[in-house]
């Protein structure tokens, strides 16, 4: 039986709350605090532990793949338990438009809602291809622009929070610190019709000095890459709050910006054309935007390496190239050639401790995270490399202990 879509209209733009799943935490305080801007009344979920996932397995198959399960038990955990007016609500969740079963959530969602008696609540796609429209949620241009702009900061964000958090002085001071910039950057957004770039370089040189002005005590710890499916890789709710532990291991987390993944879903188009036979334009347009991305990634590298003490992220292109090495670039399913570009960029600069997350039964990154490992190996033989499996029965103690391992190892 085919589901009616219940569409997101301007109406209810005036009064109703859009909920918004959790992935990566800074990175959507800054999405949804620019978007309130325009007068989406947003609220980002932060609620975690193995009920969500209880949840979403009452309400979805448990063939389905683990970021679904969590995605969808965590909105509708909100419906039941959040204190939402029910009818006034709608929920957003994001759609690839590209082979993985991330394109089929929003559809796997409208199902349990209907079943679940919630088949009147609006769902949002969030997505930029077109995908599904909702005349009440449009991203115009200078929408995009300011989100661009939001994941290149928030990208910056998190890079200097992670090397700061493992040795803050005092607790609390780093959070502190990103609800500020967070405020700050919203602030400056609002109602501006064009922000000019030099904006937003002076905004990443002032991240940069209020990082720098944390105060940071202690030797330098094990540094960790953190790479994998983009939900479970990013979302504490995907990989049993990883970071975390990571720092309670006196450890030091790495975690590549969600910037690389957009260049990655850019580049792809490129490749489309050169192997695959797809019109020329789209590619000569992907390219303009690749080049353009990547001049400001260079940007946000100098202004780190000028202004502190702190480590750039490692260059996209740089990894792009020396992936080529263990996989083609035809190879993009799932996270695809990404995956091992990630892990290769954090070794080839010292970065040698990764851990591979993935959901478990996901076989396109079992097969470009897993089976890459070894190849990786043999051309650096520093690589100490783990991948561990997320699913509602894994269990968090074996998950950890792979990791503590790891870690013994770890230089």
């Amino acid at each position: 039986m085919k589901l009616e879509k219940v569409e997101f209209t301007q109406e209810m733009k005036k009064d109703y709350t859009i909920l918004v799943p959790n992935m990566l935490p800074i990175h959507f305080k800054l999405i949804i605090s620019i978007l309130k801007n325009y007068g989406y009344n947003m609220e980002l979920l932060e609620t975690s532990g193995p009920s969500i996932a209880q949840t979403g397995l009452r309400h979805v198959h448990n063939d389905t793949c683990y970021p679904a399960i969590l995605v969808i038990g965590q909105l509708i955990d909100a419906i039941e338990n959040g204190g939402y007016d029910k009818d006034r609500i709608a929920l957003m969740i994001s759609q690839t438009g590209g082979g993985c079963r991330a394109s089929n959530y929003i559809h796997l969602l409208r199902k349990a809602l209907n079943k679940a008696g919630y088949g009147h609540i609006p769902v949002i796609s969030l997505n930029f291809s077109g995908t599904e429209k909702s005349s009440g949620f449009h991203l115009s241009l200078k929408v995009i622009q300011q989100l661009a702009y939001g994941v290149l900061l928030g990208d910056l964000i998190m890079a200097l929070y992670n090397q700061s958090i493992p040795y803050e002085v005092n607790k609390g001071s780093c959070d502190s610190q990103v609800d500020e910039i967070v405020a700050k950057i919203s602030d400056h957004f609002r109602g501006r019709t064009v922000i000019r770039y030099s904006e937003i370089r002076a905004i990443a040189e002032d991240i940069v000095k209020r990082f720098s002005s944390i105060e940071r005590q202690g030797p330098q710890k094990k540094r960790v890459g953190i790479v994998g499916e983009i939900y479970v890789k990013f979302s504490p709710l995907g990989n049993n709050e990883l970071e975390k532990f990571l720092l309670s291991e006196d450890a030091e987390p790495v975690v590549p910006g969600l910037m690389d993944f957009c260049l990655y879903v850019v580049y792809n188009s490129i490749v489309d054309y050169r192997l695959y036979g797809r019109k020329a334009l789209g590619a000569f347009n992907s390219r303009i935007i690749y080049r353009y991305i990547l001049s400001k990634q260079k940007d946000i590298r100098e202004i780190i390496r000028k202004n502190s003490s702190f480590s750039a992220p490692h260059n996209f292109e740089e990894g792009r190239k020396l992936v080529t090495r263990v996989i083609s670039l035809g190879v993009k399913m799932g996270e695809g050639w990404l995956l091992p570009a990630e892990i290769i960029g954090m070794v080839a600069h010292g970065v040698n401790n990764v851990i591979c997350t993935q959901p478990f039964g996901c076989l396109p990154n079992h097969i470009v995270g897993k089976g890459m490992i070894r190849r990786i190996r043999e051309i650096y033989p520093k690589a100490n490399i783990v991948p561990v499996d997320y699913d509602p029965s894994a269990s968090r103690v074996n998950q950890e202990n792979r990791i503590k391992l790891m870690l013994s190892d770890a230089e």
